[in-house]
């Protein structure tokens, strides 16, 4: 009866390990999404949280099974292995899973995951000895961790930021923004002539996080205008820290080019002015772009198109991501796929009924002027690209405030923002 009653247990835990990486890798994606709260997130974390106890309470069977899920690693392989050798201070898997991470670049989020999941009292020992390792790899790991906790590695960071490794620099460039450290941007500053690009534009990010207005912000919108894998990172924070006139002026230079047309609807969206609506408007006639230019209205007007009834259903016989068409070689995914599709007639009536209340050469973001008290409500009721643009308007509002991570478990998030007033 015994050994009946135990032989299910590895199919059950097999389960476990899987929907621990898949969902993880869901997570990562809902992470930017335009239309999931704080709330759906602390959802999903609370399923992953359910498997990875279920791999816990397997013992050693389950720390196995989610090892030898690494001979086909990714990310969601890595995040679940990752997770339960840091909680058992595990060394020898530690090591495993670094080996891997190393040496298979698209896997090493996954790991620096794991670090920002678990709580804090289960990296102490185990990141102060990857703040001081010889490998800067294990370092920029540990900085990693450290930046998603939001604590400072103090030494060990501002040494990283003139280490010969670019990488580790990159990293700790970027840390110093998020943990605010506005005593370190003489530091950072200095960085906006590195050799090594990545550095440069992550010195110029976190040089205007912690205030910096004149040649940080001008390298960041230099950024804004060639292709790059950070070119619409740098554009957010660009647009949302220079003053409208500015913001005015880099948006004329992205309409110069038809290609640019996506990122100029966003970046009207993001530059909050509501001289735009009308233009957005004209643009959620085109199926293409309507949905985007009905995001860039929210943004501006702070309207959930689906709440209010404001959506339309979606076009028949019109598919803008990959088909079951095998003729058909689009294969790129649908950007848009989660917004709503604007109804065009009735924003328009809405808008002519209330545009008095919109001033022309003001920044608005969510339907208000740009304020902390109203940042704050967008932190913690907005959807998670609201809530990630909050955050850095926080930052922008006060420099040296800490960039608060819309990325972390939601139960850790919900404990941050309940302490805040």
């Amino acid at each position: 009866m015994l050994a009946t009653r135990h032989q299910p247990i590895p199919a059950v835990i097999q389960q476990h390990a899987e929907e621990s990486a898949v969902l993880r890798n869901v997570r990562s994606v809902l992470l930017s999404s335009p239309h999931v709260q704080l709330h759906r997130l602390r959802r999903l974390d609370d399923r992953i949280a359910a498997h990875l106890d279920g791999l816990a309470v397997a013992g050693e069977y389950g720390s196995k099974l989610s090892m030898f899920a690494l001979e086909t690693p990714g990310c969601g392989e890595v995040f679940a292995a990752g997770v339960g050798a840091i909680v058992d201070k595990d060394i020898q898997r530690i090591e495993r899973l670094f080996a891997v991470a190393e040496a298979v670049p698209e896997a090493q989020a996954g790991l620096g995951s794991a670090f920002g999941w678990v709580s804090s009292q289960h990296l102490q020992g185990t990141v102060s000895q990857l703040l001081s390792s010889p490998s800067p790899f294990h370092r920029r790991i540990g900085i990693t961790a450290c930046a998603m906790h939001r604590v400072d590695p103090g030494a060990a960071l501002d040494a990283a930021v003139k280490d010969p490794d670019s990488a580790l620099r990159a990293r700790a460039l970027r840390t110093l923004g998020e943990l605010g450290r506005h005593d370190a941007l003489a530091a950072v500053r200095s960085a906006l002539d590195d050799e090594d690009e990545g550095c440069r534009i992550w010195a110029a990010w976190s040089a205007v996080l912690l205030g910096d207005r004149g040649a940080a912000l001008e390298k960041l919108t230099t950024v804004t205008q060639v292709s790059g894998p950070l070119r619409e990172r740098a554009m957010r924070l660009a647009l949302r820290a220079m003053d409208l006139p500015r913001a005015h002026e880099v948006l004329k230079v992205f309409a110069h080019d038809a290609k640019n047309l996506r990122t100029l609807i966003q970046g009207t969206g993001i530059a909050g002015d509501p001289v735009y609506v009308p233009w957005l408007i004209k643009h959620m006639e085109d199926l293409k772009l309507a949905r985007l230019a009905g995001e860039s209205f929210t943004f501006i007007t702070g309207l959930d198109l689906a709440y209010l009834d404001l959506e339309r259903k979606p076009p028949e016989d019109v598919e803008f991501g990959p088909n079951d068409d095998p003729n058909d070689d689009n294969v790129a995914m649908d950007e848009d796929d989660s917004l709503p599709w604007p109804d065009v007639p009735k924003i328009t009536a809405w808008w002519a009924a209330n545009s008095p209340r919109f001033q022309s050469g003001v920044r608005y973001f969510m339907g208000e002027p740009v304020k902390r008290e109203h940042c704050l409500r967008v932190l913690k009721e907005g959807c998670q690209r609201q809530r990630i643009a909050a955050a850095q308007y926080l930052c922008l509002l006060q420099s040296g405030t800490p960039l608060f991570n819309t990325s972390a478990p939601a139960w850790r998030q919900q404990r941050w923002l309940a302490k805040t007033n």
